[in-house]
């Protein structure tokens, strides 16, 4: 048995999941993802915590501090962004820098967790879920750079990329429905928009509270219906404009191997002989045209 009257994830973090009582939904997840035990301790601003009905329905990002002062952020992607990675590394960059005040010194610097759920294929692998993070390697003894002596006791911290901005990237489509673990139990979910009743994967009895459509207030059914409503239509449109564009270089293509038809029948008719005012009527090319052949 499984629930399927569950709103979708993107939308639960944009409405749902910021109160302090209902974090255990995402330190659920983010404890499955991060493999630790995950406290959050508050949710801060960012670019992406809007909350009017013109909220951008493609993108979603909800930024939160762990309770050991680390910072993550959790971002949706629902449409194809080929400059995607860029993005990912402006977010992380933007959220280091604002939470460095005026004067601190380096060392107060937030480790950042950048979590982005895709919904499109995002590069070329076959995973669906890829860790990405900083490690130093020497160029020509083949090894590890480590931190010192002095920089492990300072910050409790035994490799760089401990301190640097860690990268996972969920790509939701390619996962197969066969949850191997607790893990693949929240990517069911998020591509399958339900919880089975055997899934035990931490967070998952409060989602499956938290997260019913019929639990939510008649306002924000209708909300969540129009959500579904964008989603549909831009998906809709973005098919749309594939075809157009299919088409038009179908259409083009073809228009091509007619103009090219065209000229080497041209060139033959001229090659014979034949009068300029004979090849225009039967090629259609104008008389520059024909006098380049």
């Amino acid at each position: 048995m499984s629930n399927k009257n569950l709103v979708r994830f993107d939308w639960a973090i944009k409405r749902l999941l910021r109160n302090k009582a209902d974090f255990s939904v995402l330190e659920g997840f983010l404890s499955e993802l991060l493999n630790e035990k995950i406290l959050i301790e508050e949710t801060l601003e960012s670019e992406g915590n809007q909350q009017s009905d013109n909220d951008k329905f493609n993108r979603v990002d909800i930024l939160v501090k762990n309770s050991k002062g680390e910072l993550v952020i959790v971002e949706i992607q629902n449409q194809n962004e080929f400059d995607y990675f860029q993005r990912m590394t402006y977010g992380t960059s933007k959220v280091t820098t604002e939470f460095l005040a005026l004067g601190e010194k380096y060392k107060n610097l937030k480790k950042v967790y950048s979590i982005n759920i895709v919904y499109f294929d995002l590069g070329q692998g076959k995973d669906y879920v890829y860790h990405g993070k900083t490690d130093f390697i020497g160029v020509h003894k083949s090894d590890k750079l480590l931190l010192s002596a002095k920089q492990s006791e300072i910050f409790g911290k035994t490799e760089p990329f401990e301190i640097l901005p860690e990268y996972y990237v969920i790509k939701v489509n390619n996962f197969d429905d066969v949850a191997k673990d607790k893990l693949d139990q929240w990517i069911y979910y998020f591509k399958n928009n339900e919880i089975r009743d055997d899934f035990t994967a931490q967070g998952m009895d409060k989602a499956r509270e938290l997260l019913r459509v019929d639990n939510l207030s008649e306002q924000d059914q209708k909300k969540y219906l129009k959500h579904l409503d964008n989603l549909h239509y831009h998906a809709s449109m973005e098919w749309t404009l594939k075809i157009e564009a299919e088409d038009r270089v179908k259409k083009e293509g073809i228009e091509q191997g007619i103009e090219q038809e065209n000229k080497r029948m041209a060139k033959g008719l001229k090659d014979n002989k034949i009068d300029l005012k004979t090849i225009i009527a039967v090629t259609g090319l104008t008389k520059n045209e024909i006098d380049k052949l």
